[in-house]
């Protein structure tokens, strides 16, 4: 039997993020995947990093999600110098392009709001957002400067995440599925992986979307998938520094040249197909919003389930089995949300308590839920 201080299931960033975290700490740490880490959500996204709701029920993350972008150019610095990767971290901010009859009510609500929430927004005409970012369409009506955020390319970043928790002591299982919890007493004490018992005093399920299929942590991990397909184009004669965004794409630049343009919403079970329907629609509203991509050429499609949850926020926290921990459901935000996540479990771990309010995305909220069906 394999014994740890704390046992992950699922190695994508945010489980990396932890294992690296607790490491740090001083535990015994071992991250467990289905498959070669990294290669689920964590390997499809885009990674904007916005903490902006995308709907009202979102704006409860809002904190969590400030309070992790103020981390992030932390975050990136270290993990680039223990991995010896880089990340292609990009804090240039984000121009929100609005092209409707109405563009300037709308503007002044999405200020508003912005403002509201402590969010930097500032109102761009046409002209100047153009000048800001040449390829946007001249069909632009007005434009929002969203200056602090940023993006990164989730792909490095993920493996320079999980090799600096590899130098950091972090021992990585690849091809180990964990199947079901193993629970004592009112005690989480370890799960099984790939037909073994692993012994864990703290016990984590990271597993994005598959984290219901854990025997035992259905009940808590109450995700489904939420497929996104992508489109990566290059455009060797266009200039994009900034990430774009409309109401119908965004547009992400890499500084390898590439620009991506995602994303789709979809619920189609675990289905992770490239659709015709799909790109045609991801590359008619690139084009609408940088004309330019017309001329792109098609770099790559690829398609992701994120791990969506009943009210699109976090699952984050302590269960009822003492011992056990959830870190999933961050549905479009998970790249953005790594570092908080990490941070705030290694808190309660080792300290007992958290420094940012976290009782909101409690997985119980969905496991008293499901009692009081039962009833």
């Amino acid at each position: 039997m394999k014994i740890f201080d704390a046992a992950i299931a699922g190695a994508g960033l945010i489980g990396g993020s932890i294992a690296w975290e607790l490491a740090g700490a001083g535990l015994r740490v071992a991250l467990f995947d289905r498959q070669e880490p990294g290669r689920e959500a964590s390997w499809a996204g885009a990674g904007i990093l916005s903490p902006a709701p995308e709907n009202p029920g979102m704006i409860a993350a809002v904190e969590l999600g400030k309070a992790s972008l103020a981390m992030y150019a932390d975050f990136v610095a270290r993990a680039e110098a223990v991995s010896g990767r880089q990340a292609g971290f990009r804090p240039m901010g984000t121009v929100q392009a609005l092209f409707s009859s109405d563009a300037r009510e709308e503007l002044s609500t999405i200020i508003a709001l912005h403002h509201g929430l402590g969010l930097q927004a500032e109102a761009l005409s046409a002209e100047d957002a153009r000048e800001l970012e040449p390829a946007l369409s001249p069909d632009l009506e007005v434009a929002v400067l969203r200056p602090e955020e940023a993006s990164v390319d989730n792909r490095a970043l993920t493996q320079a995440v999980l090799e600096a928790a590899r130098q950091t002591g972090v021992q990585i299982f690849p091809g180990a599925e964990v199947t079901s919890l193993c629970c004592e007493a009112g005690r989480c004490t370890g799960f099984r992986a790939a037909g073994e018992e692993i012994a864990a005093k703290w016990t984590v399920i990271a597993g994005g979307c598959y984290s219901g299929s854990i025997a035992g942590a259905e009940r808590y991990a109450a995700v489904k998938p939420a497929k996104g397909q992508m489109v990566s184009l290059r455009a060797p004669g266009s200039k994009f520094e900034r990430v774009l965004w409309s109401d119908k794409i965004y547009l992400v630049p890499r500084n390898d040249g590439r620009i991506l343009a995602g994303a789709t919403v979809e619920y189609a079970g675990f289905d992770k197909g490239v659709t015709a329907g799909a790109v045609e629609k991801l590359l008619a509203a690139a084009i609408e919003l940088a004309p330019a991509l017309a001329q792109a050429t098609i770099d790559e499609m690829w398609a992701g389930l994120r791990p969506d949850s009943p009210d699109h926020l976090p699952i984050l926290g302590p269960a009822d089995p003492d011992g056990l921990l959830l870190a999933t459901g961050h549905f479009r935000a998970g790249i953005l949300l790594a570092p908080i996540t990490a941070r705030l479990i290694r808190e309660w771990i080792t300290l007992g308590r958290v420094s940012i309010p976290w009782e909101r995305f409690s997985p119980m909220r969905f496991a008293s839920a499901e009692a009081a069906r039962h009833q």
